[in-house]
């Protein structure tokens, strides 16, 4: 029996997501990204569907590796313009009660310090149902603007992210006791100072001698969402990630499932609490005919040149030199090397540019499902059980509408194969996602070694 599926929307506060050139399809409400209504009406619909969570990509930089500049990404808003995605998310939570949110933050260029603040404020406003989505960056344009020469090199800014994950554990979980805080208003005390504690780190690349400016929130550390799918970034994702995000095909899906989980092992953790969510789109319809009718409207606003602005920004390699009919090779880079290894080293096939772009046009580098409800259940069945994953990342064609399609015409049919809860647990998003009773991370985890009372001295 397939056990029950998970689901996050695939969102970014941009015009411009995954579906390049889709912008200009008369339903597309992606460019009301600015308006608070465009994020309120999601997170209500979204929790009416029962979705876990709704995760919102980012990345600071700008797509210009396509013709060595930004114009293609400008022209066809290829995630730019974008807006910070931090700063939606409180007032989707003022009209949701169990909808859980991740986000995409960049640790490459903030201070643990300042950031730690914002996820524990996070935390608190959304009432325990906040998730990192933990990044290094992949733009060497995000690395300009923020002072530096190009961004570092791949498996170093894993190294940096390793000691950066130790620093923001420490005033997470570290910095203040759990009785700290007590509120007494008869004797005059707010918190116990003796109890709140200076987190002293003295490392390779972070230094941090300061308490946490929050009192603890009900996750102390959000929920730890990862996605980083090449050989360092799945040895990251198994010591850290409670959520990992995947790309590719079900074969690709099912080696990296197994990977990550072998990983996990040898970190002591337990396997099967790594959630491992597939990133799909799917275009379904009240029949076959009628999901295809829409495939076929979808693909007459593909643009090639925002495709394949994103596709070089991604992969690091500048496709204005490529012919649409040449092939692609791999290329060892600092980008996103697993969907560069997907597409050449690990694909059964060889991909030329224009097969990219008619595949990448529509949800980018995931595949898409398209059906009637039966068939879309079939085969999100079918991936549960042939690769490993407990859920589904849903990026979106046309927003809202591949959303609202799929809560009102797929999330029935999954529920009535008992596979997709009808109602939501109670507490944090930690707890919605393992239990109640768990709200902190488990004792297994690393961060759990910097909890009070510690084994050894914090710094």
């Amino acid at each position: 029996m397939t056990k029950e599926i998970r689901l996050n929307a695939f969102d970014m506060n941009c015009v411009g997501h995954l579906s390049a050139g889709l912008w200009a399809h008369p339903r597309d409400r992606a460019y009301t990204y600015k308006d608070l209504s465009y994020w309120i009406e999601l997170a209500k619909l979204l929790e009416r569907g029962k979705f876990d969570g709704i995760f919102l990509a980012d990345v600071l930089g700008v797509y210009d590796v396509y013709g060595g500049n930004p114009n293609a990404a400008l022209r066809q808003c290829a995630q730019v313009p974008v807006n910070d995605p931090v700063l939606v998310i409180p007032a989707m939570a003022s009209v949701t009660e169990h909808l859980g949110f991740g986000v995409t933050c960049t640790l490459s260029f903030e201070p643990p310090y300042p950031f730690a603040r914002r996820m524990s404020t996070l935390d608190h406003l959304t009432g325990g149902r906040a998730g990192w989505n933990i990044v290094t960056g992949y733009l060497d344009s995000a690395a300009r603007g923020t002072g530096l020469d190009a961004q570092t090199a791949h498996d170093l800014r894993y190294d940096i992210a390793d000691e950066y994950m130790e620093v923001v554990y420490k005033l997470w979980e570290g910095s203040w006791e759990d009785d700290a805080v007590v509120r007494d208003r008869e004797n005059g005390v707010f918190a116990h100072p003796e109890k709140v504690h200076a987190v002293k780190h003295d490392g390779k690349y972070y230094r941090v001698n300061a308490i946490h400016l929050c009192e603890p929130s009900p996750q102390r550390t959000p929920v730890l969402y990862q996605a980083g799918a090449s050989s360092r970034g799945r040895r990251f994702a198994a010591r850290h990630a409670e959520c990992i995000f995947l790309t590719g095909s079900k074969r690709i899906a099912a080696s990296t499932v197994a990977d990550i989980r072998r990983h996990a092992v040898l970190d002591g953790r337990d396997p099967a609490e790594i959630l491992m969510f597939a990133g799909i789109s799917v275009i379904v319809g009240r029949s076959e005919a009628e999901a295809q009718a829409k495939l076929d409207d979808y693909r007459r606003y593909i643009n090639p040149e925002g495709a394949l602005a994103l596709l070089s920004g991604w992969t690091g390699i500048d496709f204005s030199k490529y012919a649409l009919d040449d092939p692609l090779s791999y290329v060892k880079n600092d980008a996103v090397n697993s969907i560069v290894e997907a597409l050449t080293r690990k694909a059964n096939r060889k991909w030329t540019v224009r097969e990219l772009v008619e595949y990448g046009g529509l949800g980018g580098p995931a595949p898409t499902i398209i059906g009637s409800p039966s068939q879309v259940a079939d085969e999100l069945e079918s991936w549960i059980d042939e690769t490993g994953v407990d859920g589904f990342n849903l990026a979106y064609i046309v927003t809202p509408e591949s959303f609202s399609d799929f809560v009102d015409l797929v999330v029935p049919e999954l529920q009535r194969r008992g596979i997709y809860k009808r109602e939501y647990r109670p507490g944090t998003l930690r707890e919605k996602l393992y239990g109640s009773g768990r709200s902190r991370l488990p004792a297994n985890h690393p961060a759990a070694r910097h909890r009070y009372p510690h084994d050894e001295p914090p710094c």
